[in-house]
């Protein structure tokens, strides 16, 4: 179980999406393996669009999130 930072439900891993900071900058790891600090997205357009409108990754990740990765993660979605 993880805590969807937006939310703050705590649900299987599969029912989220982990957003990275890498030394490479900020990605969308699809496969749960990449390594860095993470924070986990609940997957819901709605929960995407809070979390760009809040700012909420900055915080956690202690960096500022580029739009690229929210249209990536809205691509996952759809």
């Amino acid at each position: 179980m993880r805590m969807c930072v937006v939310t703050k439900e705590k649900l299987p891993k599969v029912e989220l999406i982990r957003v990275v900071r890498t030394n490479n900058g900020v990605v969308v790891d699809v496969t749960g393996k990449v390594n860095g600090h993470g924070a986990y997205l609940k997957k819901d357009l709605a929960v995407f669009e809070k979390a760009q409108k809040s700012q909420v990754l900055n915080k956690v990740l202690e960096t500022t999130v580029p739009d690229e990765v929210f249209e990536e993660l809205k691509k996952i979605v759809n």
